[in-house]
């Protein structure tokens, strides 16, 4: 039953009332814990509240090992009265004696605040400001002026006590008639602190900071919170709906997340959680974390990047670690051991979560890699242990295909001779060409092609020396050349070659005595000729060019090509032959062109001059065909 509201203040009877100050000499302790001390004024709730929830569990064990047999519904009441301007909060748990209140209160709280102001008056980062100075019930001074206790403990014959401070160093301490067992604190809100007299404003900072306390929180005769949050309980307890249910909860509107790792550890510290990975969009920032941090279900904040490994940042979810060194506004995790032993388990389990979505359903669990494998692959060149275990697990998409294969996979499936030879594309559309050429001869290619790859490829040969990466358009494989092609026959009276013949052709025709040109007979005939890069010139040109520069390198611009097989190159020969030089260099221009194309943009001239022989060789197409 919902409690009535009196806008009478209540009588208070006093006995042998006792005035007194604070034992502190410096009067500005209470200045510094509004101005500064926690890094939003509304905290005060959270530690009110919080407080509340720690003297009831305080009475549930005393019950337990005293055999009280108390059958309390244990709850907290927060009541608002606008008239005499009060926020209440009110709890049934273990209460205290006026001399705890002395104890717990008047000393604890103040005990090295001297030292405390004296400390930090003068730093300007706020955040380094650590300690344990049992400050968390003085925050209610940030937005009241005056502040009541009203306390009855659980002790039999106990008398209840009565304290108030006005937010000085004064105090008012007197025993009072008390019926009910706990502890009830009254503030006296400041004129410009109204707003937690309004009812929407405190129900959302409840449900920010004690959504997932244990115990019921009762708003003007509503239970606000969620007392059993999911991880509180067993994994096998769940099923798949109920862990989307949680997140959708805590992440309103978003999509379903693509996995979760549910944490229940005891040793050697305590940690429970879960963790999830979101679908990810354009509007999500993958630069701060997104993690609520938890303290006995207590929320502390929804930025803990320091527990979590820079590569794992899109991870959303709770975590409550209950152990965790925080500064005492809560605010600021500590740089302790026991947070990068924190760390190093969420790296380990996110790693053996991807194995095991691996190992039980690849097709079904492709889509999210897709979405995770730069943070996957970031990680892996970032910790080693976590490369050790997902090194065998990382999926690579086969082009042209809807199939995903792991290294070792690719390998195994490659001939001896080329074993470790890892063919890539990273741009399908531009690369067709020499996609085609490696399909038809039956050669898997896969698909690398996001930002970070170009980074992976290197991280993955330094750490197997004997595995070396080439793009598509790097060189030929002997795979796609015809191994019972005859000698190259000698091709006039000068002596030369054939292939010699080619490679001069193209030199003159096209004016470039330095371009690399080289002959082989590939089986497509389809092809006349194909640019090649070298691999290693190409991916030092692209590191510059991420710097900033753009060096070249021997390598670093394409070589031509020839396919000697072609139709079309033996056309140019036979052209050539027949002295028709014009015709000659038309072929060979557009040759050249059609395989440059693949691999670098035309400029506005470049494109002009493309398009104005494409229409000549058309017509000379339709002229011959008419002649016939």
């Amino acid at each position: 039953m919902t409690e009535k509201k009196s806008s009478k203040k209540k009588t208070i009877k006093q006995k042998s009332a006792e005035q007194g100050n604070i034992s502190i000499h410096t009067e500005n302790i209470f200045p510094i814990i509004k101005k500064w001390l926690y890094s939003e004024k509304e905290i005060f709730l959270r530690e009110l509240v919080s407080n509340a929830v720690d003297a009831i569990h305080k009475m549930q064990h005393v019950n337990l090992v005293e055999n009280l047999q108390k059958s309390d519904e244990y709850r907290v009441d927060v009541s608002l009265d606008k008239e005499n301007k009060t926020l209440t909060i009110k709890d049934n748990g273990i209460g205290m004696t006026a001399d705890e209140i002395r104890r717990y209160i008047n000393q604890i709280a103040f005990s090295s605040a001297e030292e405390f102001v004296e400390k930090f008056k003068d730093l300007e980062d706020k955040s380094q400001i650590i300690g344990h100075f049992g400050l968390g019930f003085y925050s209610s001074f940030m937005v009241a002026k005056k502040v009541e206790i009203r306390s009855l403990s659980y002790q039999a014959d106990a008398s209840g006590a009565y304290w108030s401070c006005d937010g000085s160093t004064s105090y008012e301490l007197s025993e009072i008639d008390k019926a009910d067992r706990g502890t009830e604190i009254t503030l006296f809100l400041e004129d410009d602190e109204l707003e937690f007299l309004e009812t929407p404003r405190v129900r959302e900072v409840l449900t920010r900071y004690c959504n997932f306390l244990p115990i019921a929180i009762h708003l003007e005769g509503d239970v606000v919170n969620d007392q059993n949050p999911l991880w509180t309980k067993m994994a096998s307890e769940l099923s798949d709906d109920d862990y989307k249910e949680f997140y959708h909860k805590l992440y309103p509107f978003s999509d379903d997340p693509l996995f979760w790792i549910h944490l229940n550890i005891d040793f050697p510290f305590n940690l429970k959680g879960i963790l999830y990975f979101p679908k990810l969009t354009n509007e999500f920032d993958v630069t701060k974390s997104h993690i609520k941090l938890f303290c006995n279900q207590v929320f502390v904040s929804d930025n803990c990047a320091e527990l979590i490994p820079e590569f794992l940042t899109p991870l959303q979810g709770c975590l409550d670690a209950p152990d965790l060194p925080l500064n005492v506004s809560r605010s600021y995790l500590q740089n302790e051991p026991q947070v990068r032993k924190i760390r190093d388990v969420i790296t380990s389990r996110v790693a053996g979560k991807i194995v095991e979505l691996d190992k039980q359903d690849r097709t079904a669990f492709s889509p999210a890699w897709a979405d995770i494998h730069t943070f996957v692959k970031f990680g892996m060149m970032k910790d080693d242990k976590f490369y050790e275990k997902l090194k065998d697990h990382t999926l690579f998409a086969l082009s042209g295909s809807e199939e995903w294969m792991t290294l070792p996979e690719y390998i195994e499936g490659n001939s001896a001779a080329e074993a470790t030879t890892i063919y890539y594309t990273n741009d399908e559309v531009a690369q067709a060409t020499y996609l085609k050429l490696f399909k038809a001869q039956g050669i898997n290619v896969l698909v690398l092609d996001t930002q970070i790859d170009s980074h992976f490829i290197q991280f993955l040969e330094m750490k197997n020396s004997e595995v070396k990466f080439a793009r598509v358009d790097a060189d030929i494989t002997q795979k796609l050349i015809q191994q019972d092609a005859a000698s190259d026959p000698v091709d006039g009276e000068d002596g030369k070659t054939r292939d010699e013949r080619i490679i001069e052709l193209f030199k003159q025709s096209l004016k470039d005595e330095s371009l690399e040109v080289r002959v082989e007979r590939l089986k497509d005939k389809s092809v006349p000729a194909m640019a090649l890069f070298s691999e290693q010139g190409r991916r030092f040109q692209e590191m510059t060019r991420t710097m900033g520069k753009n060096i070249p390198m021997p390598g670093s611009v394409p070589s031509l090509l020839i396919n000697g097989s072609s139709p079309i190159v033996q056309k140019i020969l036979d052209l050539h032959a027949r002295q028709k030089a014009e015709d000659v260099d038309l072929l060979v221009a557009q040759v050249y062109d059609l395989a440059m194309l693949t691999c670098r943009a035309f400029d506005q001239e470049q494109m002009a001059r493309f398009l104005d022989r494409s229409h000549q060789l058309l017509s000379r197409v339709n002229v011959d065909s008419t002649e016939e």
